[in-house]
């Protein structure tokens, strides 16, 4: 396990149940020179930088991260970082000082840092308006010197440990209030041990257990474990969120592939990352565009496939697990379905509606170019499978399944004529009916449906999905399309959903070999390019978030697969 490293421009170092990370991203695409200790309870937000010090001046080194311990090594000596519980690091160095400035120097009203010496135990704490916490910073051994204590406006605030190169250590924690004094039973190398100890037992059980792809697959499974975090705010149960970057909340369909990849070896885990946005869910039975520590959003939903991927779930999960949550999940997926039925359906129509892309999860794609409000067919074929496992569930619970079952037939037959021209499935608006002119990976998605389709248009969807395939696997748009952008978002490059969704779906129509191919490739993809939010089509290189975790699960599922 000592041997998993990782690029920290690449993946934050953090720790299962914190909020915290530490890492050079401090923001949406921005990578600082230094690496920071960034916060993500109210958004991400940097709070302390870190200077390694020779001599008293920057010292020039070399980064080494693993799932434990986070060094800066240079020839006079080395900066250890090391997590003490999700809310507190310990820090220490032997032959280097270290710098810990304040990210944000300029201090008003509203906005910016404070920082004080507290009279009692002497610790430096620095308030942050942008976190709403405070970080205290305690020394352990060794010295520590306070610059710009009870300064205001626009004024250096640091605290410098080690400046004259004798070995230190200090404790840096993440407070909502006040607290006691620091305290700790346990050394720095116990605690590296504790934390390298808790990521082993869970790799274990995520990443299988050998093959040429094992180091691909633990760090797959650091990426999971990182961006976990303990209940806090509106995330009501333990949560993986989507990165410990910039996209660090729970959206409405991400969170399944994650669900997902922790259910054979954290099967409750998994249950709550499954259930977590319906602790949110509306009046109207709609779930949240997202959820995260400060904020609900309600602006936009997500596809809803959460009845497919509870059929899944339910396969992987201990029986008796799936029996005590069977009726909370059979009330939420029976209202979330209500929601589509209700809600988004024009008068007159069966098949339901996007009102703008971000609702497919498929933002920018070309399918809405031509009209934002559409009836897709993949929207009407996740809503045909979740209203077959509301009649499951229903059967399980022992009360009438008709009702789902047939408006589960009502929902697909209308999908394969209102939505159908020819032997092809089209996209097309709400509003006079324009198919759209598209050339979009979404389209093959009904595949899903598999034996529910028509074999000609089945057949159909399988060449669409052929003529979407790189070296890496399904481009999200035809490369030879007008509309193909290299890192056009949902115009061109390879994503995790879009890729498990197809392989599914090619394997639920009779279509094995090719499913093992779509399965390879991204397979291939992540082991040369990591776990980034999505890739470049034609080149394979990782694109905008690379600690992504839908992308870790299904690789971790695909490679489980095997």
């Amino acid at each position: 396990m000592g041997g998993v490293a990782f690029d920290l421009d690449q993946i934050p170092f953090s720790m299962r149940g914190s909020w915290l990370s530490v890492s050079r991203v401090v923001g949406l695409h921005e990578h600082a020179e230094l690496v920071h200790l960034v916060s993500h309870t109210t958004g991400m937000h940097p709070v302390l930088s870190f200077a390694p010090l020779a001599d008293g001046a920057d010292a020039a080194v070399q980064l080494e991260a693993s799932p434990s311990v986070l060094r800066w090594v240079a020839e006079q000596g080395q900066v250890e970082v090391t997590f003490d519980r999700p809310a507190a690091v310990r820090v220490r160095g032997r032959g280097l000082g270290l710098r810990l400035s304040a990210a944000a120097a300029r201090l008003t009203p509203f906005t910016g840092d404070y920082l004080y010496r507290s009279p009692s135990d002497g610790s430096a704490v620095l308030t942050s308006y942008e976190t709403g916490r405070r970080y205290r910073i305690t020394l352990l051994s060794g010295g520590m010197e306070v610059a710009g204590a009870e300064e205001l406006g626009v004024s250096p605030r640091a605290v410098t440990a080690g400046a004259d190169s004798t070995p230190w250590e200090l404790a840096i924690e993440e407070l909502a209030s006040v607290g006691d004094s620091y305290r700790s039973e346990a050394s720095f190398d116990q605690l590296a041990a504790m934390r390298e100890a808790e990521f082993a037992a869970y790799a274990r059980g995520v990443a299988p257990e050998s093959g040429a792809s094992r180091d691909a697959a633990m760090l797959a499974a650091y990426v999971l474990w990182s961006a976990t975090v303990e209940p806090s705010g509106f995330v009501t149960r333990e949560a993986v969120l989507m990165s410990k970057h910039w996209m660090d909340k729970v959206w409405s369909w991400d969170h399944c592939f994650n669900a997902l990849a922790l259910a054979a070896s954290e099967p409750r885990a998994a249950v709550d990352q499954f259930l977590l946005p319906f602790d949110h869910q509306a009046p109207t039975g709609a779930l949240p565009d997202s959820v995260t520590h400060s904020e609900v959003l309600y602006n936009f939903v997500k596809p809803p496939i959460h009845g497919w991927v509870w059929s899944l779930l339910r396969e992987m999960l201990p029986p008796e697990l799936v029996a005590e949550v069977r009726t909370e999940v059979y009330t939420r997926l029976a209202d979330w379905t209500r929601y589509w039925l209700d809600h988004r359906r024009a008068p007159g129509s069966a098949v339901p509606f996007y009102e703008h892309g971000n609702d497919s999860g498929w933002d920018n794609s070309t399918v809405f170019d031509d009209a934002r409000m559409v009836e897709s067919p993949d929207l009407a074929a996740f809503l045909v499978l979740q209203l077959d496992e509301l009649a499951v569930l229903a059967e399980q619970s022992g009360q009438d399944a008709t009702p789902w079952r047939a408006e589960s037939d009502r929902v697909c037959a209308a999908l394969l004529r209102e939505l159908r021209a020819g032997d092809q499935l089209v996209a097309r608006s709400v509003e006079g009916h324009r198919p759209s002119a598209t050339s979009s990976l979404l389209l093959a998605l009904p595949l899903i449906l598999g034996e529910r389709l028509e074999p000609a248009i089945r057949d159909a969807l399988v060449v669409m999905a052929e003529a979407h395939l790189t070296e890496f696997g399904p481009a999200t748009e035809l490369v030879d399309s007008p509309h193909y952008e290299a890192d056009g978002y949902w115009r061109g490059p390879i994503w995790a959903p879009s890729t498990f969704i197809l392989e599914a779906g090619l394997r639920r129509s009779g279509r094995p070999e090719l499913a093992d191919d779509v399965r390879s490739r991204f397979r291939r993809l992540c082991e040369r390019h990591g776990f980034a939010e999505n890739f470049d089509a034609l080149t394979g290189s990782g694109l905008r978030d690379r600690a992504y975790t839908w992308t870790a699960a299904v690789y971790l599922l695909f490679a489980r697969a095997r």
